[in-house]
């Protein structure tokens, strides 16, 4: 049977798809990724020395991980370092000790250097992100991965800590790290232990984080000997 809406008759309602429809979170998380990145740009010092770096750092409140982090966590080593290596961010350990690189990760970062024959005295470490960016696990925190604004945030204090040391040779641990420097299509699972164009460093490569490792389920001794056979490589190029 045909039905007919007479003139003048209020049209069937219709899905709302505009904006009003839209799930004011949601449209707030759309906003915030239209609008401008703040960057930490504002908040680096005249002088571009580490130390005076470090000290501008722990004021930083460019991105919102300053909220939670305990501390800002800036890089470690000698200013003539010929070696830098750069991580994601930050652990628990890191992050209640000011220090980068002194958990776990950490521990087995300074064996693989060991096993390949690097001065760790000779290497500067640090991390594209410089606050902790943790969950909450019952009384644990674990590790949250930083997003790209956050990065993009920070990434102003990594350029100038590359400025200031000018490493012969950058070392990015895991996929974080070579991305912020290399770019998105950058794959530390297709590209790791080769040296890449950069205008940072005369040698730039990127390898597995020893986090990875630690995490891994399968032959870890196997995957230690792979970093060490990649950090090999930058051993052959320093004097």
């Amino acid at each position: 049977m045909a039905f007919h809406v007479k003139h003048g008759a209020a049209a069937p309602a219709r899905n709302r798809t505009g904006p009003s429809a839209v799930h004011p979170k949601k449209r707030e998380r759309r906003k915030k990724m239209r609008s401008p990145v703040e960057t930490a740009e504002k908040f680096l010092p005249e002088e571009r020395a580490v130390e005076a770096l470090r000290r501008a750092a722990a004021g930083c409140t460019a991105c919102p991980l300053h909220e939670t982090g305990t501390q800002t966590v800036f890089g470690e080593g000698p200013e003539t370092a010929v070696v830098m290596m750069v991580g994601e961010q930050p652990g628990d350990s890191e992050d209640l000790s000011g220090r980068p690189f002194v958990g776990p990760a950490g521990r087995l970062l300074d064996q693989a250097l060991v096993q390949a024959g690097i001065d760790r005295s000779r290497v500067y470490v640090t991390n594209a992100v410089k606050h902790f960016k943790w969950e909450a696990r019952g009384k644990r925190r674990l590790h949250s991965k930083p997003n790209a604004r956050e990065i993009e945030a920070c990434l102003p204090w990594l350029k100038a800590e590359i400025e200031a040391v000018s490493p012969k040779v950058i070392v990015c641990l895991g996929a974080t790290a070579a991305q912020a420097l290399l770019g998105k299509d950058f794959r530390v699972t297709r590209q790791r232990g080769s040296f890449v164009q950069s205008a940072y460093a005369p040698y730039v490569t990127a390898t597995v984080h020893p986090s990875s490792i630690l995490r891994s389920r399968g032959d870890r001794e196997a995957e230690i000997a792979r970093l060490v056979e990649d950090l090999r490589k930058v051993a052959d190029l320093l004097d």
